[in-house]
């Protein structure tokens, strides 16, 4: 079946705007039973650059959801943050966006009178290669223990949630590698060596790989390639991306040749100033 590719920002958006898609990819990932979702697309909007024909803005989001948890003594909520980064810079967007959560007054809720934290999930998706394990998905969770007997404790508690956050971190460049679980097989449909063309906007996947309760992913991202607004948008981004890219490569460039002027000038400089000790040299030698 062809899809759209949810590498694209636009792509994701619409594929999470689905209340019971987003439910159902979230679960998965977080292995926690999602019983309600309120979505909030954090967007901001970049000018497209005169360049690109079209003039229209792009839409790059960040993605928060209000959900309700079913547990063992019942229910809780928790903030989930997702986001997804094309390139290393976004690190400090990630830290600067995580510490507004824990500012926000509005993420936190009121228990017997008594304003209490929720606790906040992170969710990463990296297109690109970091210092980490050599999985697809990693989760990180706190742990607590007892620092002189190391004794190891639960880690729950409002305290503790409150000021401490989960997270899991799906590396896409990966994810070709494995399909050894359900998450592992939904999360197929970033596997970039699926790609049908040049353009990067389609995958091919087969529907009867993936487990048959999150069959509607997968319906929903052919919906997203069948929608022709969609498929501008795609390429829209990938005008921008481009030409942010040619940008960089641009000051990089730059930079280089100002580095190597920079030392072509120090060189010149040392041999001036040998010169001139030569020259202060041979002047008391034959000094008269």
């Amino acid at each position: 079946m062809h899809i759209a590719n949810p590498i694209y920002d636009v792509v994701f958006k619409y594929m999470l705007e689905d209340s019971k898609v987003a439910k159902l990819f979230l679960s998965a990932i977080i292995g926690e039973d999602i019983l309600e979702l309120e979505f909030s697309a954090q967007e901001r909007t970049v000018e497209v650059p005169p360049s690109v024909k079209e003039r229209a803005p792009l839409t790059v989001c960040r993605f928060d959801f209000s959900a309700k948890i079913k547990t063992a003594a019942g229910f809780k909520t928790v903030v989930i943050e997702l986001q997804k980064a094309k390139y290393l810079s976004d690190l400090m967007r990630f830290r600067r966006y995580l510490g507004l959560h824990y500012q926000n007054p509005n993420n936190s809720y009121f228990d017997n009178q008594q304003e209490k934290a929720r606790q906040i999930y992170c969710i990463y998706f990296l297109d690109y290669g970091m210092d980490l394990p050599a999985c697809p998905v990693l989760k990180v969770n706190y742990k607590v223990w007892d620092a002189y007997t190391g004794d190891e404790f639960p880690a729950s508690g409002e305290f503790v949630s409150g000021l401490h956050h989960r997270s899991w971190i799906v590396q896409i460049h990966l994810l070709k590698e494995h399909r050894r679980n359900d998450l592992e097989k939904i999360l197929s449909i970033f596997d970039q060596s699926n790609l049908t063309d040049s353009t990067k906007h389609i995958l091919d996947v087969d529907e009867e790989s993936f487990p048959d309760e999150y069959r509607q992913i997968i319906r929903r991202l052919r919906k997203a390639m069948e929608n022709q607004q969609k498929r501008r948008e795609m390429e829209l981004e990938d005008d921008i991306i481009k030409e942010i890219q040619d940008k960089e490569r641009l000051i990089e460039e730059k930079t280089k040749t100002i580095i190597e002027m920079g030392k072509t000038i120090v060189g010149k400089d040392q041999t001036i100033a040998e010169l001139e000790k030569v020259i202060a040299e041979l002047n008391l030698k034959f000094k008269p």
